[in-house]
């Protein structure tokens, strides 16, 4: 069964679908290989479409090689990463899912190639060979936005429910239905979240992931805020902002004067985790890399300037979270390269506007509404990330995403339930405008910002 809970993945930058995707998509080939590993003498990785487009510079070859190497996405350190790209570059060897050493020189083994695969915008190849040069395994993955990977038999599936949810008391495809379990078992769409994981795992278990996604956070703002690295990575060279806004906040007491003064302090927040993950840190996907900035943002805005977060309404606060990027991942999408950064900025601003909501003493109905006003205005947005990095206008787009979740959540906090368009008409909506969207303005760096600034 799917974790509703998997939408927030632990792990490093600077892209969900473009870094975290494609180690997920290796660790899950060195399993396939299982034994024959040992057989092994060369492997090959053809990138295609967006992750070849804005592969270097979202690093899906490093990726690769980290995935190949047998390293999760959670347990990649610079230290481990450094380790395995010299022996690469330095020594032209790779230890292959971590117990044997092959081979491996980049500009044979790395293919980038722009043609897209036919069943996602985001696909990728793998290939190992014996000491003949015999094919041993071939497979074909899709990274499908989030760190979530599907060979193309699981996506090509005619039903994406598992026996598994079908058989869940308390799973729900729509919001519609989602309201339905609300309201026939008298809960919050937390507690319904709560009741769907528990079907699976122990409360305890969900409680303590909860948590754990939220000091991952933590620690990735604190690092965001206090990282001495000026410049990030990258052609742009752009500036890192988060520290200097930090100090001059700490430092001018006439912020205190200013009615907007908040504006900086969610800046801040957003800007610190968007630059940690562009600068390859750990981070949470939340729903993607490229927009991870939104959530926790809203999460410090609300601890420090609304009121206090026990754990019980941090834990509410990621289960509501969660629910809205389940909805829109089962039926739409969250991926930039397939529907643009409408599902990526968008449904982060929908999710964190829902948690705010939510632990702001809203209705489920308002819940709904926020979520809904949230991606209503981020409808058309385009992913052209300038130099295929997730700099520009990616770091910025967190700091409004997390602006727009925050005004949403406020206006139904101000008004009453009632609404012209539902949240299940809007996550169709972003989906058939993603689709119909130029394939130019979705994470290929082919048109607009990607074209007209040059780095």
């Amino acid at each position: 069964m799917d974790s509703i809970l998997s939408i927030f993945k632990i792990g490093v930058g600077p892209s969900s679908s473009h870094t975290i995707g494609p180690i997920v998509a290796m660790n899950r080939f060195c399993e396939l290989l299982g034994d024959r590993v040992e057989l092994v003498s060369r492997v090959q990785v053809v990138l295609h479409g967006s992750l070849s487009l804005t592969g270097k510079g979202h690093l899906t070859d490093i990726g690769c090689i980290i995935g190949l190497c047998g390293l999760a996405p959670k347990d990649v350190t610079p230290e481990k990463k450094r380790a395995i790209i010299d022996a690469v570059f330095g020594k032209n060897t790779l230890n292959l899912a971590g117990r044997h050493e092959i081979n491996f020189i980049y500009d044979r083994d790395i293919f980038f190639d722009d043609s897209m695969l036919p069943l996602h915008e985001n696909g990728l190849i793998a290939r190992a060979y014996d000491e003949n040069n015999e094919l041993i395994v071939e497979q074909t993955y899709y990274s499908t936005g989030g760190g979530f990977v599907s060979t193309a038999q699981e996506l090509s599936s005619p039903d994406g429910q598992s026996l598994d949810e079908a058989n869940l008391k308390f799973d729900f495809d729509s919001a519609s239905k989602l309201a339905e379990l609300c309201s026939v078992h008298n809960c919050s769409i937390a507690e319904i979240v709560m009741l769907r994981e528990s079907e699976s795992m122990s409360k305890k278990a969900v409680k303590d992931y909860c948590l754990e996604v939220y000091e991952a956070m933590m620690e990735c703002y604190n690092n965001g805020i206090t990282s001495s690295e000026r410049i990030l990575p990258g052609s742009i060279r752009l500036n890192r902002l988060a520290p200097a806004i930090k100090k001059r906040l700490d430092t001018n007491e006439k912020e205190d004067m200013d009615p907007l003064a908040m504006i900086d302090y969610v800046s801040m927040y957003a800007r610190a985790v968007s630059e940690e993950n562009a600068s390859g840190g750990k981070v949470v996907t939340a729903p993607t890399n490229g927009a991870c900035g939104v959530i926790p943002a809203v999460l410090l805005y609300i601890q420090n300037h609304r009121f206090y977060m026990d754990e019980a309404k941090i834990i509410d606060f990621i289960l509501t979270a969660a629910a809205i990027g389940y909805l829109y991942k089962k039926n739409a999408s969250i991926s930039g390269a397939e529907a643009g950064c409408q599902a990526e900025i968008g449904v982060a601003s929908s999710m964190a506007a829902a948690a705010m909501a939510m632990v702001s003493g809203a209705s489920t109905q308002q819940v709904f509404n926020a979520a809904e006003i949230a991606m209503e205005h981020h409808l058309g947005l385009t992913c052209d990330p300038v130099g295929g990095l997730v700099q520009i206008p990616c770091i910025e787009r967190n700091v409004l995403g997390a602006i727009k979740a925050i005004s949403a959540a406020k206006m139904v906090l101000d008004g009453d339930a009632t609404a012209r368009v539902s949240l299940d008409e809007v996550i169709i909506t972003m989906y058939k405008t993603g689709k119909d969207m130029n394939s130019k303005y979705k994470e290929t760096s082919l048109g607009g910002l990607a074209k007209m600034v040059s780095c």
